[in-house]
This record gives C-alpha cells, sequence and structure tokens, in this order.
C-alpha cells in the first residue's frame, strides 16, 4: 500500500485499506442502507428542488456508516483522515456490493 507520509497516492492504493476497515457485515450494511437513503434524498433534491434534502442526504448517510463503525465496526470511520477518498470508497463499495463482489 504506497502511501506518502500519513497519505495514500492514489485511490487504488487507498480502496484495500477502506475495505479492511469495513470488515465487519453489519458496518457494511449500514453502509449500504445510509447510501441508499441518500440517494433517494439526492432524488428527493433534483425533483422538488429544495436543497435541505441535500443536507438529510448527508446526515442520514453518515449517520449509518458512523453507527457502524462506532458500534459494529470499532473503529474510527476513514472519513475523518481521508474525506475524499473515503466518500468515493463508499460509492465503489456500494456498487461492489449491488454486483456482488462484496458479502451483504
Amino acid at each position: 500500500m504506497p502511501k506518502t507520509g500519513n497519505r495514500f497516492q492514489t485511490f487504488a492504493d487507498f480502496y484495500p485499506f477502506y475495505l479492511a476497515e469495513h470488515n465487519n457485515l453489519i458496518c457494511r450494511r449500514l453502509h449500504f442502507v445510509g447510501s441508499t437513503i441518500a440517494l433517494i434524498c439526492l432524488f428527493k433534491l433534483v425533483t422538488t428542488g429544495q436543497p435541505i434534502w441535500f443536507l438529510y442526504g448527508l446526515l442520514v448517510g453518515y449517520a449509518f456508516a458512523w453507527v457502524g463503525h462506532f458500534f459494529f465496526e470499532k473503529n474510527r470511520p476513514a472519513t475523518f483522515k481521508y474525506p475524499l477518498y473515503s466518500f468515493m470508497g463508499d460509492w465503489v463499495m456500494y456498487k461492489d456490493i449491488w454486483t456482488r463482489k462484496i458479502p451483504f
């Protein structure tokens, strides 16, 4: 896993670390549920034009993920240290769950 100091050089380097931080099945399921609800909120934002749906999507998405980390995975979310790569990892993992590359 090539790193520069405390940072990963590429998302491809980061993603295996991200997956290792999501070994717990309940944590992954909570991420999946939160991401799904966040997508519903995004749809509501687009269809209603009400910006509050963006806030709801962020709150719900992160709330589900953080409950998974703090109570089931027992680690700190990668968001705190790697916000962009973590956000990207959320959606790649979401896709990988849908395509059954990762157990759900």
